[in-house]
């Protein structure tokens, strides 16, 4: 059985009225070959309880019941049971992702697929509200580029970096936008006239995984992104697990001591796996051979991880151990976080998303090797699907938990 954000179990009783269409929802989110009956089997309610707020969504427009319901191919034996599904462009959400530099923006059904989307890039010192200013512009260009109705609009999710307060929708300190105490969901509800709810990027991520991607299925996961920094979110139960302090998943400040040149030096695996790490470990490779095959690949104005990714795979032996040793301190850390936490899954984005196969195979033997009792051979590990859109997903994944697969009032138009 799927995990559904929170429980996906149905009460006869008016006072959970809108629990149960919840259930109808999520379950229709993971299966469309379902009838009335297999959903009040599914949910634990009476068929006469589906059959009423199924009429109800039906009339709204959100869920269609058409065709019959087939079993491998075949229709089901016995009296036809007509067969119900979402209707996925009934309505739709925005999501938001406040990349370090670039703005993406999506705008999504309600099954997460991205109907049109856009971006633009930002200076890093540039004022927070003419960013927030060209995101409204984008946003609203996007709605009339596809010509609909404002009112069929659920909601908006962004996905930001930095420490978020997802209470106030208050973007605490974001260091690599400069950003501080700057109130995100404040500002862009005043401007959008919509519902807005805002998160760290990579805990947005992690919902939706969890929500619309790998992870739906998933008890306990973890989404890991590498890219600037690494950091981590965690799902339990379909609820984004935050920590005491709000502060679960700084995975990247995981200490890692190394001995050099005589003596000790602690370093963070964000300094040693990140996207700036990895550039500057190749930086110094590339000082020692000029004539060698990373420097040829590089191309002017800078060495990218794009160029050491080449390098490894055109035979470049330095490129290649500097992403060996790299993805070993990285299987290291996903150990430790299995013995700690013991997600069932653990989802990779950001820089496994290009090239993984160059690292990935040194992290899975590392995680297998020093986790406890064989957990690591249990634990699932995969790249996301969503790629460099798992971020605009997220942001859209939050409007969709929120506004639509949870709401908390039944009148969904």
């Amino acid at each position: 059985m799927p995990a559904f954000r929170g429980s996906a179990a149905g009460i006869n009783s008016s006072g959970i009225k809108q629990h149960n269409i919840s259930a109808i929802l999520q379950h229709l989110l993971r299966g469309e070959n379902l009838s009335r009956v297999s959903l009040a089997n599914r949910i634990g309610v009476s068929t006469a309880t589906i059959s009423n707020l199924v009429g109800e969504l039906v009339a709204q427009g959100l869920i269609v019941e058409e065709g019959f319901v087939r079993h491998n191919g075949q229709a089901s034996v016995g009296r036809p049971q007509k067969a119900l599904r979402l209707a996925p462009a009934s309505r739709y959400v925005i999501g938001i992702h406040i990349d370090v530099g670039r703005m993406v923006i999506a705008l999504c059904d309600i099954r997460g697929a991205v109907v049109d989307k856009a971006s633009f890039e930002h200076q890093l010192r540039a004022p927070w509200q003419a960013v927030m200013d060209q995101t409204v512009a984008l946003v609203e260009a996007l709605i009339e580029r596809q010509g609909l109705d404002a009112r069929r609009i659920l909601g908006a999710g962004v996905a930001a970096s930095g420490l978020i307060d997802s209470e106030t929708g208050v973007n605490i300190i974001a260091p690599n936008l400069n950003w501080h105490n700057v109130p995100i969901g404040q500002y862009l509800e005043e401007r959008l006239k919509l519902p807005v709810r805002v998160e760290n990027n990579v805990r947005a991520m992690a919902l939706g995984e969890s929500l619309l991607g790998a992870a739906a299925e998933a008890k306990v996961m973890a989404f890991i992104y590498a890219r600037i920094g690494v950091g981590a979110g965690f799902i339990v139960d379909g609820e984004i697990y935050r920590g005491g302090a709000a502060g679960a998943g700084e995975i990247g400040h995981t200490v890692i001591s190394l001995e050099r040149t005589g003596r000790a030096r602690t370093q963070t695996l964000e300094s040693l796996f990140s996207e700036p790490a990895l550039i500057a470990g190749a930086t110094e490779l590339m000082a020692r051979a000029p004539e060698g095959i990373l420097a040829r690949v590089s191309k002017p104005g800078g060495l990218t991880l794009e160029a050491i990714y080449r390098a490894a795979l055109t035979g470049d032996e330095p490129s290649q151990l500097l992403l060996a040793e790299r993805a070993l301190h990285f299987g290291i850390a996903l150990a430790n976080l299995v013995n700690i936490f013991n997600p069932e899954l653990i989802v990779l984005g950001g820089i496994f998303t290009r090239e993984h196969n160059l690292i990935l195979p040194t992290v899975l033997e590392t995680l297998k090797t020093h986790a406890f009792a064989k957990m690591g051979e249990q634990i699932r590990v995969c790249v996301t699907e969503f790629g460099q859109e798992a971020g605009m997903i997220g942001a859209a994944a939050l409007a969709l938990d929120r506004f639509f697969y949870r709401r908390t009032t039944h009148a969904l138009i």
